[in-house]
């Protein structure tokens, strides 16, 4: 066992995490921030032994599936293990021992496409907490921005019917000198929930100027946010086709939402066996197979005039390099898939387009739960997301019980400094809220803030 001992958190969590690549080590960093007592066990002791010392955690090399692991692990005494290792069956075993042995939630990655078919019942039947595909989870983020390519990022809150998206003033537009006041009387229902300037990030108020180059958030209802988009001189339709680079199981999921939104989709796949099973997979899709880097096959395949690209390789540095490259030669809406490259600053310096990490996606998912299941009040997570670096929060709560923030003037409340209620979703309808607004039992409420670790509403209050 390696590791610092050390007291566990009073109101943390015990939690066991398999698995020491990109997924679990995002996971260690985000849950030991938060006071959770995390053990890591993966079978490289090296590996265990740089992620202990590294976060101060407990680490133990061996197989994570292993009765005697696990119970070397203290899973008898555990509340929750996550399984996050590179094999899908490895994953589902380890929660399958777990549930077992100890009296624990589980939660397993699983990415292979025949198993994500079989969520529910695999989920059922394992007595899973929650089954996450981090690929299929950043296919449908990378969809929800070909349909909106004007954004940057597009995330869904209020069940799908209220959109946060991301964008860049540029020079020249009509949002540059406006106030948030100001944008709130031209534009009903928009709200500009955060700001990035120069690395220089605001929970804005009413007298904020914004600027070009502001890199802008807002939250409104989904068809209010295209109308919004198009009246400042943004073109929202989405995209006809796209060239995407990697036939992997992201691509694989990508395509087959893009051929679902009637966008044509031709693949580049460096692998020809990969090719032949895609070409069956993917009957209405383009399949090419060649080495995406090549410039010539890239050109010959039409991306100085493709309306989209998506670079899915499975290396960060050819991604990178595709992006820049689609951006110089071309106007096409780019996304870029991120996996281990942690240089966040420099990767924002570089124009890539939208970047999509997809181990960040699994680490939200999997937070959320674990911040449900610590608050002991009736009072849920609903949707959970990071923004700008992790740097900003955007929580959606179900309203279970009557508190006291519930059946008074949102103007009355003492709430935290750096935080915005966004939105109430109240029986079918989405409120923009203003000071006379109150939260009711049974509403959805929506949060912006730069504060972390919110795991009931009441955590608004100062």
């Amino acid at each position: 066992m390696f590791g610092i001992t050390r007291t566990p958190a009073a109101k943390g969590l015990k939690i066991i995490i398999v698995g020491g690549g990109k997924v679990g080590t995002a996971l260690v960093e985000q849950l030991s921030q938060e006071g959770h007592d995390i053990t890591i066990i993966d079978k490289d002791a090296d590996t265990v032994q740089e992620i202990a010392n590294l976060y101060d955690v407990m680490g133990l090399a061996g197989n994570g599936a292993s009765y005697n692991v696990q119970m070397e692990a203290g899973i008898e005494n555990t509340d929750l293990i996550i399984a996050v290792t590179e094999s899908d069956e490895l994953n589902l075993l380890t929660c399958t021992v777990a549930s077992q042995v100890g009296d624990c939630a589980a939660i397993a990655r699983v990415r292979t496409p025949d198993y994500s078919q079989e969520v529910e019942y695999l989920r059922e039947k394992l007595g899973l907490a929650m089954i996450i595909n981090p690929e299929l989870e950043a296919a449908r983020e990378a969809a929800r921005i070909l349909y909106l390519p004007t954004a940057l990022e597009a995330r869904s809150f209020a069940r799908g019917q209220a959109e946060l998206i991301k964008f860049i003033i540029p020079k020249g537009n009509s949002l540059n000198g406006q106030t948030i006041a100001q944008i709130g009387r031209n534009f009903s229902g928009i709200l500009i929930c955060a700001v990035e300037r120069k690395k220089d990030l605001s929970i804005p108020g009413g007298d904020f100027v914004l600027s070009e180059g502001d890199i802008v958030s807002f939250v409104a209802p989904r068809v209010k946010a295209k109308a919004f988009l198009e009246s400042i001189g943004f073109d929202t339709h989405q995209v006809k086709n796209t060239l995407i680079v990697g036939g992997g199981k992201c691509g694989y999921y990508l395509a087959q939402r893009l051929l679902q939104m009637g966008i044509d989709v031709k693949i580049i796949e460096r692998s020809k066996a990969r090719c032949e099973e895609l070409s069956i997979l993917l009957p209405r899709a383009i399949i090419i197979n060649g080495d995406g880097t090549d410039q010539q096959l890239l050109e010959e395949e039409g991306i100085d005039y493709i309306e989209s690209f998506v670079a899915l390789t499975g290396l960060d540095e050819e991604n990178i390099l595709l992006s820049l490259f689609a951006k110089q030669v071309s106007d096409a809406k780019v996304i870029t898939k991120i996996n281990r490259i942690t240089y966040t600053e420099t990767i924002n310096s570089l124009e890539l387009g939208s970047v999509i990490y997809p181990r960040y996606i699994t680490s939200e998912a999997i937070l959320k739960y674990v911040r449900a299941k610590e608050d002991s009040k009736d009072s849920n997570i609903e949707t959970l997301y990071h923004m700008f670096d992790s740097r900003v929060e955007a929580i959606e709560f179900h309203v279970g019980e009557r508190s006291a923030v519930t059946d008074t003037p949102l103007m009355d409340l003492n709430l935290k400094k750096n935080l915005l209620i966004s939105l109430i979703y109240r029986d079918g309808e989405l409120i923009i809220p203003g000071g006379q607004d109150e939260i009711l039992l049974g509403d959805n409420v929506m949060i912006v803030t730069t504060q972390k670790g919110f795991v009931d509403i009441q955590d608004i209050l100062a």
